[in-house]
This record gives C-alpha cells, structure tokens and sequence, in this order.
C-alpha cells in the first residue's frame, strides 16, 4: 500500500510540473490559473514571475525567491532580483552582483564572463572584453570567447560573426556554415539563407546558391518554404532555392497549414502554396494559422478566421505577442495549445477554440502559458 501511495504522490508530483500555468493579477494582486480557468494559486504576491521549469519567481518583502506548482518556497526569497530558469539555471542577483543557481538554490561557480547571461539550449555565453563563448550548465567552457557576436539560439543552432562575416554554429561549438557571409539566417533542416556580396540565396548542405532575382529573403519557419522580396514584390522560394510562387504580392508572412498571408493592396488574404487565392484579402492585418487551425485578423479589432476563411471568433479583441513581464523568444499571437491571450475593454483573458472565456473571468494583467 505503502509502494502505491508513493508512485501517486511521484506521478501527481510529475503531473503538476508538467502543467502550464499563467500568470495574472487581480484586484491588484499576482496568483496563477491552471488551463482549467482555476486558481492553482491565489492572487498575494505584489510582484512575480511566469513559471519557468517548474519555478516560478515571487517577491516578498522586497526580495525574490521561487516557488513550485503548489505555491511551496523552494528557494527562499534572498535574492534582490530574478529571471527564469533555463537547462537547470537560473540568474538571480543580491547585492549589485548577477550570479547563477540551480534548483535547489545553491550558487554556480562559472567561468570569468563580463556579463551573466540566460541559458538557452543548454548553453549560455560569456564575454570577455569584445569576445563572446559558450558555458554549458555544468559550468564548463565550450566554446571558447573567440566570436564578435553570438546571436540566440533556435533549435541547437546560432549565428556568429566574426571580422564582418557570419556563419553558424551548433551547441558544441561546431561551424555548421561557414563564417564567410554578409548576413545569414535561422538554421532549418540543414539549410539557411544568405548574402554572399551582392546576391541573396540558400546556403544548402554548405554550398551557396544565388535566388534568381531576391534582395531579401526571410527565415524558414516550420514549412519548407519561405518568402522573398524580388522586384519590390514578395513571392515564396523552397529549401532548394526555386521560386515555387512569382513575386506578386505587397507583403507576406510565412506558411503554416499550407496557408500564408498576403497583401494585395492594401489588404489582407491567404494563399495556398500554388500560389492561388483561397481565402479573399479583405482584412487590414492578418497573422499566420495557429496549429489549431484558426489564424487571427483585423479590420478595427482582432477576431479568428478558420482555413475555410469563416470569421469563428468576433473581431472585438486585442492581441499581442509575449505579456509584460514575459521575455521567452517563443511567444506567439493567436492560440498557443488550445488557448489565445487576448484584452477586451481594458482587461484581460483567454479565448479557448469555440470563443468562450477560459474559466469565465477577466484579469487586470493576464500573461502567457507556461511549465
């Protein structure tokens, strides 16, 4: 019996980490709902933080420290400032000094850097005058400081400049491309864009090739297909470099669903990936599909259009990406698993798919989901 309540209590215990939860304040105070609707914990907190691996971070008496799902102290409230935990770390500070902790709240010796910085795919930099590397969170150096710049990470993969010139390189430290470019791209599925002096192209198992024609190219994003700028117009290339649709359109955004947005005009639509019109721009602002299958658009305000191009979802909200306090890289606007933030008549809540009010309540501040 003894065996059988302790697995509950570790299964429970993993259930709990494992749920998102939003931050939000009312009547003047910071508590957290489950995707339920339901306080998990109750609005006290002056100031806090959204939940990060499990934690989140919470003043009293003008101090920080964390606590887990349950609204326990893991870590007590010491510390001056906070940010979030990443990889098992977390930057705090306490007397004018940035440092390093882990979970239990125990200080990270790390090596010398002139700045403390968030980990981020397991690794973080450091600086040493005009020269960037890389820490694990063991607190080892990977990469030596050796980089002019070091940009964030996305999905294992960063670009690097070194003299002018800019390449990628794993989490390792590894050159995946080149340090030979004007400008670079994200890194997806072995493939970036690039400007190699006076032409812009793919950069493809290593190998430059030029776009016919492109002066701008933007980032793949889960699709294998982005768009470019030829002539003043945009029009959609694949991971190959072809253009699979002619520039033709004022502006664009990226596929998702095998929809993207488009402007023609002064309006917004969508396409399909044959190029042709599916649902009819006739929108002033329009953002990309959600997985859900719900994209938001704008006339005065923001509502949701389903793929069919049927407005599910009244044009009556306000929507934005990330929240106050929110920082994290993968904000999204729309749904986001299920839920969209959004603020009407000065307060704020979450949509669920049908378009009813998560838990039938509105907040002063409302943040997004997080573990």
């Amino acid at each position: 019996m003894k065996k059988i309540v302790s697995l509950l209590l570790v299964l429970f215990a993993q259930y709990t980490n494992a749920q998102e939860f939003a931050l939000v304040r009312k009547e003047g105070k910071f508590g957290y709902i489950s995707k339920t609707g339901e306080f998990v914990i109750q609005p006290q907190y002056k100031t806090a933080k959204n939940f990060s691996e499990g934690l989140a971070a919470v003043e009293e008496n003008d101090k920080w420290g964390f606590i887990n799902a349950k609204g326990e102290t893991v870590i007590p409230a010491t510390f001056d400032d906070a940010k979030y935990f990443h990889d098992g770390i977390c930057v705090v500070a306490k007397d004018k000094k940035w440092f390093y902790i882990n979970k239990s709240g125990a200080v990270q010796a790390a090596p010398s850097s002139d700045k403390v910085y968030d980990f981020e795919d397991g690794v973080a930099f450091i600086k040493q005058g005009d020269k960037t590397g890389l820490i694990n969170n063991k607190m080892a150096v990977v990469v030596e400081p050796k980089y002019e710049v070091i940009k964030s990470f996305e999905n294992g993969f960063a670009r690097v400049r070194n003299n002018g010139r800019w390449g990628i390189i794993d989490t390792t430290g590894k050159v995946v491309v080149e340090i030979m470019y004007d400008e670079i791209g994200n890194y997806f599925k072995n493939v970036t864009w690039a400007k190699n002096g006076t032409s812009f192209g793919l950069v493809i198992e290593g190998k430059f090739k030029a776009v016919e024609g492109a002066d701008k190219i933007w980032d793949f994003l889960s699709q294998d297909v982005t768009y470019a700028r030829k002539n003043d117009k945009i029009g959609f290339i694949d991971t190959k470099g072809n253009w699979i649709i002619e520039p033709k359109f004022d502006k664009a955004k990226a596929f998702i669903k095998d929809l993207a947005p488009v402007m023609i005009g002064k309006k917004w639509g969508y396409i399909n990936k044959k190029g042709e019109t599916v649902i009819e721009p006739n929108f002033n602002d329009a953002e990309v599909f959600s997985p859900d299958g719900l994209a938001p658009v704008k006339d005065k305000d923001w509502g949701f259009i389903n793929t069919t191009g049927k407005i599910v979802i009244p044009q009556q909200y306000v929507i934005t990406a990330g929240g106050i306090f929110s920082v994290f890289k993968d904000d999204e606007k729309g749904f986001v698993n299920g839920l969209a933030r959004i603020k009407y008549q000065d307060k704020w809540g979450y949509l669920k798919t049908d378009g009813q009010l998560l838990g039938n309540q509105w907040f002063e501040n409302a943040e997004p989901f997080k573990k």
